[in-house]
């Protein structure tokens, strides 16, 4: 992790964008993914976007940012929404749930060039395409852990830090790699953020996502003054020794493993409705 590791911010808030960009968040993304989704996360404690092309459109005329349109899972609707995304202003599609090679391969052909394309691996498919995925131009890769966690059956979402798959794809990319999200340095439960921060050091991360509990724990406080400690923390972990980041790696997979009935007990209370 080098001082180019960037911190792209969910958000149609365009007070809170502007506030986020001036303070080092590199880009915005805006969220359209919602085919199957509310069935496939049923019984999980996970968020379902409701962004629109207007969003993307107001958010692009608010900020010179970079911005990462999530669609949805490649279908009959892909070019579609690509193309909207195309004419909306986005600089970056983002293509969830990926199964097979040909579907990335016809997304890229589709944008020609216009706009980036990246990936969500978040299926045990594509953790077994990854080093075919790895020769195709793709902007950057992303590792889903909560719907790959679903597919896997495994409640706890982190799950992957511990069975090494995180890792194993991470391995696959020369391509800017990320995983997980970030939220404020010294909070984050019941995983600390620290740790996760301290991993994506480990693993030369070069991006990732400030969403739900960033947005939840951000509330009352200075954004500006937030995301610039998120940046030093960032940094600081970037220069930390091996055994260090080692050590805390061992620290992280206990904290995982500790976790896992509090998973057991969120999904049981979700998917009973209280």
């Amino acid at each position: 992790m080098t001082d180019g590791f960037e911190l792209w911010l969910f958000s149609t808030n365009v007070p809170l964008i502007r506030a986020a960009v001036e303070s080092g968040v590199v880009g915005i993304v805006i969220d359209w993914e919602r085919a199957g989704k509310p069935e496939r996360q049923a019984g999980y404690d996970t968020q379902i976007g409701s962004d629109t092309v207007e969003d993307l459109m107001r958010v692009r005329a608010a900020t010179p940012a970079p911005i990462m349109c999530r669609i949805n899972p490649f279908g009959p609707w892909t070019r579609q929404e690509l193309e909207a995304a195309v004419q909306a202003g986005a600089n970056e599609v983002l293509l969830p749930m990926v199964r097979s090679v040909d579907e990335v391969e016809q997304a890229l052909r589709w944008a020609g060039g216009r706009v980036g394309v990246a990936v969500l691996i978040e299926t045990l498919s594509a953790v077994g395409l990854r080093h075919q995925l790895a020769q195709l131009p793709l902007t950057r890769v992303y590792l889903g852990l909560h719907d790959l966690a679903i597919e896997r059956g495994t409640p706890n979402p982190f799950r992957a830090i511990t069975d090494g798959i995180v890792e194993l794809v991470r391995s696959a990319f020369s391509i800017p790699f990320g995983f997980g999200g970030l939220t404020l340095p010294d909070l984050g439960f019941p995983i600390p953020c620290r740790l996760l921060i301290s991993e994506m050091a480990r693993l030369r991360c070069k991006f990732t996502f400030l969403r739900r509990s960033f947005l939840r724990d951000v509330i009352g406080r200075d954004v500006r003054h937030e995301v610039t400690r998120i940046l030093a923390a960032i940094q600081h972990a970037s220069t930390r020794p091996d055994e260090e980041l080692e050590a805390a790696h061992r620290e992280l997979l206990q904290a995982v493993e500790q976790a896992e009935p509090f998973f057991q007990r969120r999904n049981r209370r979700v998917a009973g409705g209280g």
